[in-house]
């Protein structure tokens, strides 16, 4: 994916959530299906997508994401939560939900 297709794929879906990490992060290792289970689970209207930013350095640079892992999460296109490295489930989800339910309720 490059950095146009980013652009158009956050605008194009209502809500997304944007997890940026490296194959080597050792915390995304447990992070990741938790929060891929918090988004199957409680916002089954929500985008995941992964960014590999030792792949996808122009997203992750155009984002200014400069630790990992760093979550992003979109509503109609526009930035809404920005979390990086200790991220917490239940306060993600917390603030997901506000948003989330006057979108999709």
């Amino acid at each position: 994916m490059n950095l146009n297709e980013f652009n158009d794929y956050v605008k194009e879906k209502p809500a997304v959530l944007v997890y940026l990490s490296t194959e080597t992060c050792s915390v995304c290792k447990i992070l990741k299906p938790k929060v891929i289970n918090l988004i199957n689970t409680n916002f089954p209207k929500m985008d995941f997508l992964f960014i590999d930013c030792e792949k996808e350095k122009e997203i992750a640079a155009q984002n200014t994401v400069f630790t990992v892992p760093t979550i992003l999460v979109y509503f109609d296109g526009k930035e809404n939560i920005r979390k990086s490295r200790n991220v917490g489930i239940e306060q993600l989800k917390n603030e997901i939900e506000r948003t989330y339910n006057l979108m999709f309720e």
